[in-house]
């Protein structure tokens, strides 16, 4: 048994005096209406929803020349890592003079932090 004929099968979306929750909308706006904000056309300022013509702010790229690293800076990099790694190495292996120390342990890693750190300037 149907309840109701062809006008229950119509939604209210459109009526206005109907209150019930509505989809998210970005702040300022409303469904039903424009606020003041919204009617105004866009000013200059720089934010989310600004075309990029508009923006005022601009850096240009960096060119390829610059960025480039000079050229000792990766043969560097690999000898860093590579004598950080043998003073452990040589270290524990008691070839360096003092014995097995804390300090060639600390010493290596050390050296081996700052080539890492180089490598995340390297270009």
């Amino acid at each position: 048994m149907v309840m109701g004929g062809p006008q229950s099968l119509v939604s209210s979306h459109g009526s206005q005096d109907h209150q019930r929750p509505g989809r998210a909308q970005r702040k300022g706006r409303s469904e039903g209406r424009a606020t003041a904000k919204a009617a105004a056309p866009p000013t200059g300022g720089v934010g989310r929803y600004t075309p990029r013509s508009r923006a005022v702010r601009y850096t240009r790229p960096v060119p390829k020349e610059i960025r480039r690293s000079a050229r000792w800076f990766g043969p560097s990099i690999l000898f860093l890592m590579i004598f950080g790694v043998l003073m452990i190495l040589l270290n524990y292996l008691t070839v360096l003079p003092g014995s097995v120390t804390i300090w060639y342990l600390v010493a290596g890693l050390v050296v081996i932090f700052v080539a890492f750190m180089m490598a995340t300037r390297y270009h």
